[in-house]
């Protein structure tokens, strides 16, 4: 009973802030802004890595989820750089996980966040451009993947404009009650079973032992943090509350950033899929650059607290 009294808390006191995301996520599909990505991968190629490391921590999609639009990306001959920039990017931060990292973690933490985000797409996108580049990148896509993706790619490179005024079309109307449902539902549950995990950490988990291994105490906290991000990381929103838990139990911030970060790029579902899609000096290309992105921006948000 304690732990569905926490859970019922915790839902109220985000719930502004869970309408909030529900409702940006039903607008962006029924505009059809959703549908805009394609239009950074145009132009010089520095200047896609920095529009695609930018957009990416706009765009609504997770580590699996962004896994099909990459596909097309790079059948369509977009250089694999940029697309590495918006693929590390994407699954870290869009405008939902915004505003749910807010009312968790704080404005500050989210601020964070989104800026690492952008720099590790940016870090990404310019770390594989030069591999690209120096011959070791040799074609991305596996023959089955550029088969099956390439025809849907085409398409997803010119996107039909959005239609910001949504609610004078019927059909755009009914895009947006569907969306509505699905976001709420998919918070719900994952928000839900976050913080009743939450509620059984707060009682279960001595709070020195935190402090003590990914408190500001241990000099291989954030190493530690994304080493574990990896196989413990599940879902985006419902690592923020997890991730809440342990920072009021003594976590450093800067340990659960790291967390974050590394789990949000590399979970287990999208590194089968990736593994899946693409050639494995890319794989080990995505995971090395994710690991050290996570790495970074640990340790860059440390110093930045250290200095408060």
């Amino acid at each position: 009973m304690l732990s569905l009294d926490f859970v019922g808390r915790a839902l109220w006191a985000i719930a502004p802030a869970f309408l909030l995301a529900i409702g940006l996520a039903a607008y962006a599909k029924a505009s059809g802004a959703d549908a805009q990505v394609a239009r950074v991968f145009q132009g010089r190629e520095s200047g896609m890595i920095v529009a695609a490391a930018l957009m990416g921590a706009l765009s609504p999609f997770c580590s699996c989820g962004v896994v099909p639009l990459i596909a097309g990306l790079l059948a369509a001959g977009v250089p694999v750089a940029p697309v590495m920039a918006f693929w590390l990017a994407s699954p870290l931060m869009d405008p939902n996980m915004f505003v749910i990292t807010a009312a968790n973690l704080g404005l500050e933490f989210a601020l964070a966040k989104t800026a690492a985000a952008v720099g590790v797409g940016l870090l990404g996108g310019f770390a594989a451009m030069a591999l690209d580049r120096l011959g070791w990148i040799d074609g991305a896509l596996r023959s089955d993947g550029r088969k099956v993706c390439g025809a849907a790619a085409r398409r997803a490179m010119a996107p039909p404009p959005p239609v910001w005024a949504f609610w004078r079309e019927p059909a755009r109307r009914r895009a947006f009650a569907a969306e509505g449902r699905s976001t709420l539902w998919f918070l719900l549950r994952w928000m839900t079973l976050a913080f009743l995990l939450e509620s059984l950490m707060v009682r279960h988990l001595p709070a020195e032992w935190i402090a003590g291994y990914l408190g500001g105490e241990g000099a291989g906290a954030i190493p530690l943090a994304v080493a574990l991000g990896v196989p413990a990381y599940f879902n985006g929103f419902a690592a923020v509350p997890l991730v809440k838990g342990l920072v009021e139990l003594g976590m450093s911030p800067a340990v659960g950033l790291a967390f974050l970060v590394a789990g949000g790029v590399t979970s287990i579902p999208a590194m089968i899929a990736v593994q899946a899609l693409v050639r494995l000096r890319l794989f080990l290309a995505y995971l090395g650059l994710a690991g050290v992105g996570a790495l970074l921006s640990g340790y860059g948000y440390a110093a930045w607290l250290a200095l408060g």
